[in-house]
């Protein structure tokens, strides 16, 4: 079973990406995708931009609007994604526990159904 793992922080208060801490931050994350990879549980994963360069779609009466900036106003924002395949929901949860944003963040995980 696939599950998807979100990751949010708040922006706000993120590590710069020029300080000595964001390197720190970043080799967490290689030894994640290192040790995921090596078990083979990794299927994709990403960050994200910072909200503000979102933009939303929405199709109403057959037109589509587009709206520059984040879905919600929240604490914390969507900064990035794995997608893993684990057996079981519990196998998951321990590797979200790994992801270096469930240690000052959030780890959103959900199973991803299987329509086909």
């Amino acid at each position: 079973m696939k599950y998807m793992c979100l990751l949010y922080g708040d922006e706000s208060t993120a590590t710069p990406p020029d300080s000595p801490e964001f390197m720190e931050v970043m080799k967490a994350y290689q030894a994640f995708g290192e040790e995921a990879g090596a078990a083979g549980v990794i299927v994709a994963g990403e960050a994200l931009e910072d909200s503000h360069t979102a933009t939303k779609v929405q199709v109403r009466n057959g037109e589509t609007i587009t709206t520059d900036g984040p879905y919600a106003e929240t604490k914390e924002q969507v900064g990035g994604f794995y997608v893993l395949e684990c057996d079981t929901l519990d196998e998951a949860l321990k590797w979200a526990a790994k992801i270096p944003a469930a240690q000052d963040g959030i780890v959103e995980v959900r199973p991803c159904p299987n329509f086909g």
